[in-house]
């Protein structure tokens, strides 16, 4: 075990065992469209880790996309259609 993970455990008082790292990344795993679709089953942890990083930003950058299109589409919406998208993106 490598001394950082030690210090971790000593400092934070909790542990994780390798069982659990192992079962959180094949949970990561199975969530990540360009892993999950793959017939290999085998993808090194770090590889999993990484391409979560790349799927969040992803969602981030479809979200901001998402988030300017609804805007425009409210600007450009009479007040009566901007009224009935707003209430059912409170719904």
């Amino acid at each position: 075990m490598s001394s950082r993970r030690s210090r971790s455990k000593q400092s934070s008082g909790s542990r994780i065992t390798d069982d659990q790292i192992n079962d959180l990344v094949s949970k990561l795993q199975q969530l990540l469209p360009e892993i999950r679709d793959r017939r290999s089953d085998k993808v090194s942890a770090a590889k999993v880790l990484q391409e979560t990083c790349n799927y969040i930003r992803s969602l981030h950058r479809e979200v901001d996309d998402l988030s300017e299109r609804l805007s425009e589409l409210l600007a450009t919406s009479d007040t009566a259609q901007a009224a009935i998208i707003r209430s059912l993106l409170n719904q």
